[in-house]
């Protein structure tokens, strides 16, 4: 019996204690008790979900209005304009220096191990699978392009390669940017996170460079097509592509890019925008090419704009892939091979099966090259034997890196990065101009849109304290959702006010922020949110694809492909808190501080909001250029970043804009690992120059890597 009371009393305390841990998180929520926000976690991929739809509703009255053949020729021709501006320019080409490492006779056919230069120094490791018991001078080409293998074409794509080979088909086979033989760096991890996709973390480093993953992996493929016609063996005008997955989004953009390509069969990629953001969402880097979306551009373009040549796509029925986008497509792209009387040209194929080949889809894939690259013969698949590693193997190491060394994909957006910095450099040579242009771009580029009406917030609930109450709130955003926020008002105020946004968003506890205390007993009313994709608005369930140390690249991928950006979407956002606190009939000076990542957004929210009278930044990113210079940038700062940015201005030019605004740094997080020399020269330099032309040089202070106490005194200078 006394165990049995123990018992109790122990379970009893464990609820209390438990109680009392869970009470202050519980209270400080707003959004639980509010069924209609109830999906507020996937508040930011609904948003931009919701753009992509009406976006692509416009798109889809213009295809509908398609009729004569006429009509699609003209589409056909704005196509290829929008795909040549959001992809190129493409590099000059330069000589391949293509060598053939090896040769091996396997008895019915031999392969030639080649290495060639997309670009000088960007080695493409390869093989050339030629058939030997054809008679022809001349054979038709297959162009394999491999899907997300680490292995490449390695592996099990042998199976389509050596059976179209079987068939008399040469196939010229090469490892795509970081797979198989072209890992970019052997060594995948950083001392702090590993990186598990390094197409889109490379592919936003391109991306702020103005370039693409896309673009880089296209030229390689352009650049297989000039190594495969300078072969004697190779027909020039029978020359297909195809590839599954990863290869299926390579084969499809290769073919519209390169006309030189007669048949393509993309597998198991095309679907269409809006049944991908209505399942899976965005995938990987290369997948998504800059502002497709807001130009006008859908899966269907890629297939369209290279008709009436012959292309068959490849599906299956349960693939991640929607294979109802997938249909959909297919009979978008038919009224264009119809309109050409060609429609024998076009066909698509399914099959019930996952993510991956079926014999059945093989062999329509064989039998569809058989027929429109005029190289008749059973379409059946045979049994083949895979290639081992040592034979499969281009170079001496089995990686470029340590074989050839060489560039990377890094090394060419770093370069890019420098050349754009230099003319950003040149600009800033008449300031004055320089700076008020950049307001221009920051807000195209951004995609930020200024608040139209200002909504009422509401009143949430009260918890009062010795010596402020903290107000719950919660206010209507760009979109169909909410921005949750505490207001924290002293007793005794000094009729200012503190927005406060840090990328944890509000405290979840009570007493769990010294700073705001600090502000609150300075007699600031301190507004402090969660923003859209952070906190209670955070993405809980994030798109499957590319996420990388917990950062969802795919939502970042996915604002930039309907015009826009998490940055400015959030700008916005600021401002609507902004209005919020200018209502406060005894605020009478809005001061901001932003920590870490969401530096970049204060920055931007205070250059378009001259209410924000005085700027704080802790541990910001210094500069967006600072994430391309590193190879190891740090993930988190990916939601802050503007696509495109590079080709127009930097973090420091928005921070320049802010003269003669009060502007305090505190400590520098860089994008990796810069030095404290190079910041304060180059970063730095830039905002001081703008508020010495301001007569504003006391304006501006900064202070790098600071303990607690002096970074408060740091705070007592900046609130004077």
């Amino acid at each position: 019996m006394q165990c049995y009371k123990l018992k109790r009393l122990y379970t009893l305390l464990f609820f209390i204690v438990a109680f009392q841990t869970i009470l202050p998180q519980s209270q400080l929520e707003i959004l639980p008790q509010w069924k209609q926000h109830s999906d507020a976690p996937n508040s930011l991929y609904h948003h931009i979900a919701k753009q992509a739809y009406s976006q692509l509703s416009e798109r889809n009255k213009i295809i509908n209005e398609l009729d004569s053949l006429s009509d699609w020729k003209g589409r056909q021709s704005t196509v290829s304009s929008i795909l040549n501006d959001i992809l190129g320019p493409f590099p000059a080409k330069t000589p391949l220096n293509a060598k053939i490492t090896r040769t091996i006779d396997k008895g019915s056919y031999r392969l030639e191990h080649i290495v060639f230069e997309s670009q000088p120094g960007l080695y493409v490791t390869s093989t050339l699978f030629i058939p030997k018991f054809k008679k022809e001078k001349k054979l038709p080409s297959i162009i394999y392009c491999s899907g997300h293998d680490s292995d490449g074409y390695h592996g099990n794509y042998q199976q389509m390669i050596l059976n179209l080979v079987a068939k008399g088909f040469i196939v010229f086979a090469f490892d795509p940017i970081d797979q198989g033989e072209r890992l970019e760096n052997d060594d995948r991890k950083n001392k702090t996170f590993e990186i598990p996709g390094w197409h889109s973390y490379l592919g936003a480093q391109a991306l702020i460079v103005g370039s693409s993953q896309a673009k880089y992996m296209i030229w390689d493929g352009i650049r297989a097509i000039d190594y495969l016609i300078s072969r004697k063996e190779v027909d020039p005008n029978r020359i297909g592509i195809t590839g599954r997955s990863g290869g299926g989004t390579q084969s499809a953009q290769i073919a519209a890019m390169d006309h030189r390509i007669y048949a393509c069969a993309p597998e198991n990629y095309i679907t269409n925008y809006t049944r991908l953001f209505q399942s899976i969402g965005p995938q990987d880097a290369e997948q998504n090419l800059y502002h497709a979306i807001a130009k006008g551009i859908d899966h269907a373009d890629l297939l369209s704009v290279r008709a009436p040549k012959p292309a068959l796509i490849i599906g299956t029925t349960n693939d991640i892939f929607s294979i109802q986008g997938f249909r959909e497509t297919a009979e978008e792209v038919s009224k264009v091979y119809q309109a050409y009387g060609k429609e024998d040209n076009f066909n698509s194929v399914e099959d019930v099966f996952i993510h991956g080949s079926t014999k059945k889809n093989n062999e329509a894939m064989y039998s569809f090259f058989q027929r429109h690259l005029n190289n008749p013969g059973t379409p059946e698949e045979e049994e083949v034997q895979f290639l081992g590693q040592n034979e499969i193997r281009v170079t001496p190491t089995g990686q470029v890196s340590s074989s050839l060394k060489g560039n990377t994909i890094f090394d060419l957006n770093r370069k890019e990065a420098k050349r754009l910095s230099g003319n950003i450099e040149n600009s800033r040579k008449n300031l004055t101009e320089h700076l008020s242009q950049v307001l221009i771009s920051a807000k195209n580029l951004a995609g930020i849109i200024n608040p139209s009406t200002i909504n009422e917030p509401v009143f949430s609930g009260r918890i009062e304290k010795e010596s402020y109450v903290i107000d719950k709130y919660f206010v209507k955003g760009e979109g169909d959702y909410v921005i949750p926020y505490l207001l924290i008002i002293p007793n005794e105020s000094s009729n200012k006010a503190l927005l406060y946004i840090s990328p944890s968003g509000k405290p979840t506890e009570a007493d769990e922020s010294d700073e705001i205390k600090w502000f609150v007993d300075k007699g600031f009313t301190v507004l402090a949110p969660d923003m859209i994709g952070i906190g209670e608005m955070g993405p809980i369930d994030l798109p499957k694809g590319s996420n990388i140390n917990g950062v969802s690249y795919s939502i970042w991928f996915a604002s930039m492909l309907v015009g826009r950006s998490i940055l400015g979407i959030r700008t916005g956002d600021l401002m609507r808190l902004t209005n919020v606190l200018d209502e406060i009939n005894n605020i009478k000076e809005i001061y901001a501080l932003a920590k870490n990542e969401m530096s970049p957004l204060l920055l931007h929210a205070a250059a378009f909001d001259s209410r924000i009278s005085r700027i704080a930044l802790v541990d910001p990113l210094t500069s967006y250029s600072s994430l391309v210079y590193n190879r190891y940038y740090d993930p988190r700062f990916v939601h802050s970043i503007v696509p495109g940015a590079l080709t127009s201005y930097d973090l420091p030019d928005i921070a320049g804009t802010l003269a003669p605004r009060k502007l305090m740094i505190v400590g520098l997080a860089g994008g990796g690992s810069p030095t404290k020399t190079l910041i304060e020269n180059q970063d730095m330099g830039i905002i001081r120059k703008a508020y010495k032309l301001r007569n504003a040089s006391h304006q501006f202070k900064i202070k790098l890597n600071e303990p607690e106490k002096v970074v408060n005194s740091w705070f007592s200078d900046w609130i004077k």
